[in-house]
Formats: C-alpha cells, structure tokens, sequence
C-alpha cells in the first residue's frame, strides 16, 4: 500500500548567511554566530535597512558551469549550489535507467526579483531590444527546480510552490506526498531565495516589518524578545534528498533521518498579519502530528518560524501551547532567523536541515539576542547557547504572508 511507503532523507546541501555548506552553517549557528552584516549587494543608501543576512563569499563558479552561471540568476545559482552539495552527500545517481523515477520540487516567495528588477529599468532606458533573452526564465519562481532538473537530466515531477516564506517546506511535504503515494522514487527537494535587492528590502520596510537597529546588525533580530523591532532579511537555499525507502536501500544509501509528517493549512484571514492568536499555525501542527500518527509529547525538540515581529513571535507561542499543552512548557524551542535572517522561501528547508543535524549531534541551537523575554513569549526559547538535548522527533514550523502555514515532522531513522 502506498501509505505504507516510508520517506527517508540521504542527502542534504545549503548555502546561507552562515555558511556556504550545512556543516559551516551547523557550526555558527551552534557558536551562536550571527550571519547578519551591513549589506554589500547593492547600495542601500536610499533605504531605511541598511543590513541583511547575506551569502558571504558565495561563487556560483564553484558549482555549475562559469558560462552557465552568468545566465543566472543568484537565486538559480543558490538552488543549484544546494542541490550539487544534496545530491553528492547522498551519492544519487540519476541515469536513464531511473530519471522519470526521480522528480525536483525547489520553492520559491519571489523567484528572480532582481532580473526582473534589472529588466525593467534597461527596458526603461535602452528600449525593448536590449532585454536579455533569458530574462523571463530567471525571473520565474521555478528557475531553481528548472535548472536543477536540466543539469541532472531529472524527467520527473518538475516544478516549484509558491506559498511564500513557506514554499520551501512545501516542496519538501509534496516531495513526501508524491513518494508516499507512488509517484517518485526520489525527490531532489527545497527552498531557495534571493531577496536582498532594493525592491524587496524597501517594500518589506514599508510593511512596518522589518528591523532598523543598523547600529548593531548581529543583535538586530530579537525572536522572542520584548524590545524586538521586526525581521531582517537573509538569503539562501536549502535542498534534501528525500527517498522510498526501499529504493535507497536497494541503491546502497545511508538514511540520515526519516520525514513522517506534513500539515498544511490556510488562515484564510490577512494578506500579511497571522489569524488571532496563530489559529491557523496551530491547526497545521495538529495535522502534521495527525500525519505522523504522533501526540505532542513525542515531540523533543521545536523549530520555531520565530521572525522577530510583534504578531508572529506572540501568536505562534499562542499556537505552540494550544498544540503541546503542557508539555509545551518543557519543549525545546528554537529560532534560528535570529542568526540567519529570513531567508523567506528557503527558510523551511533550511530549518529541516538544521533539525536532521540536531538529531545527528543531540545538540540544539540557540535563539540568540534574547536578553528581555516578553511576558507573552513564556516558552523554552534556549536563549542564547546551544543546548545538548536527546532529539529523536522533531516539529518544524514555516508560515508565510497570504496566511500559509507548513509544518514538518521527521525523526531519526530506525531500520
């Protein structure tokens, strides 16, 4: 019976403010370091913000052809990084034989915004002539899992969900589905974004929703915290390779972690602002829990979405404590954008990356900048230092503007 399918992971990569592979990522995250600078990729001197978790030293040389990677844009260039580094930890092999066995899900918030940008002000200036012809196919939200797909030579389900800051841990649950159900063998799965260009930073400011604390840019994001002042926007991409079971033992792969859950649901309320008091977060954890075939108290260990903005810190806390009842008091809770920035429609996958290793390691991250908790923020948000902690199951949460929200539940693998 397809429901009987079991979806384990093999292979992960990411490139984010905190490291260009998931094991530098992992380390400064842990350490506590902060990825979030003064922004570099273009001049902000017009805005507000003025910083922004940033890809520090990324070269998309290093991992596509040169030629190739000048056609595209950063955010196809990140998705690919990612999926190169996935695809080689998990040794897959993708050939003739099994290419329409094997599918690519790679969201996106935004896609290309920046060669969109960029295409508008040269159509402005130099007329219609001078537009680059790949103008479109870099500005469209599925160039990642496009470009992914044509370098592997991936014949499977191709495309990319578009739920915002919850797209990324979408692809990752309709990767699980589509395995769940038949469809694929292998996913090459996740979430990529490139948001850091004067468009997106000004209209995020003009929403309220953003940090202005320059000054201090790695204290800026204050999840949790009562004198927090918005998010700060990072850039990244995350990727998994999700796999039946039986198909990667039969290969020879090794299971690094097992994905037993996904729940996804609608506020159906705001263009911007969370349902009251997080009803619709709350709704899409029961159902991942549903999913899994878990209670709450199977939980160790909790991935906040955490952006550091007044509404989402208070009602996702709200949301977690409805879920967990009490046990909600001795969870584990962390929020790693305090460190990264949000990185938007890569974030879910990014987060899931960082649960897999907190597995691997028994260690969990911090929420740093959390010096002055809010009365309303009453959780175990690790403040500050890593803590060893036993995680066997874990929850992780990604919700996004339009009233998406999208949670994930995997576990450590057992034979």
């Amino acid at each position: 019976m397809a429901d009987k399918k079991r979806v384990v992971i093999t292979g992960m990569g990411a490139v984010t403010p905190c490291g260009l592979t998931v094991e530098e990522t992992w380390a400064n995250i842990t350490a506590g370091k902060s990825g979030i600078g003064p922004i570099t990729l273009f001049d902000s001197s017009p805005l507000a913000v003025h910083i922004a978790g940033e890809m520090k030293n990324f070269e998309p040389g290093n991992y596509m052809d040169f030629k190739e990677s000048r056609r595209r844009d950063r955010f196809i260039q990140a998705a690919v990084a990612a999926a190169r580094m996935a695809i080689e930890h998990a040794n897959l092999k993708i050939t003739a034989d099994d290419s329409d066995d094997i599918g690519c899900i790679i969201g996106s918030a935004v896609g290309g915004l920046k060669t969109y940008y960029d295409a508008v002000l040269l159509l402005h200036e130099s007329g219609p002539r001078k537009l680059p012809p790949f103008s479109i196919p870099n500005t469209i939200c599925d160039g990642g899992s496009s470009a992914i797909s044509i370098d592997w030579g991936i014949h499977g389900p191709n495309f990319a969900p578009v739920s915002a800051c919850a797209a990324g841990a979408d692809a990752i649950g309709l990767a699980y589905q589509s395995i769940k159900l038949g469809q694929c063998q292998a996913v090459v799965a996740g979430g990529s974004e490139v948001p850091i260009m004067i468009v997106g930073m000004a209209a995020f400011d003009r929403l309220g929703a953003m940090s202005h604390n320059n000054d201090h840019p790695t204290e800026a994001c204050k999840p949790f915290d009562k004198n927090r002042d918005g998010l700060v926007m990072g850039e990244g991409a995350g990727v998994v390779i999700l796999e039946d079971l039986d198909y990667a033992l039969a290969r020879g792969a090794r299971p690094i972690a097992e994905l037993i859950g996904y729940g996804c649901t609608s506020d159906a309320f705001h263009l911007t602002a969370p349902a009251e008091n997080g009803a619709g977060a709350a709704r899409a954890m029961k159902f991942a829990l549903k999913d899994a075939g878990l209670q709450p108290t199977d939980i160790d260990w909790l991935s906040a979405h955490a952006t550091a903005t007044s509404l989402n810190d208070k009602y996702e806390s709200i949301a977690i404590k409805s879920v967990f009842g009490e046990h909600a008091y001795k969870l584990p809770i962390s929020g790693t954008k305090s460190m990264t920035g949000h990185m938007m429609g890569a974030t879910g996958a990014v987060e899931l990356i960082l649960g897999i290793k907190a597995i691997e390691c028994g260690l969990v991250p911090p929420t740093i900048n959390l010096s002055t908790p809010d009365p309303e923020c009453d959780l175990d948000y690790v403040p500050n230092t890593a803590r060893a902690v036993k995680v066997d199951t874990f929850m992780s949460n990604a919700f996004g503007f339009g009233g998406h929200n999208s949670v994930l539940i995997a576990r450590r693998f057992v034979a």
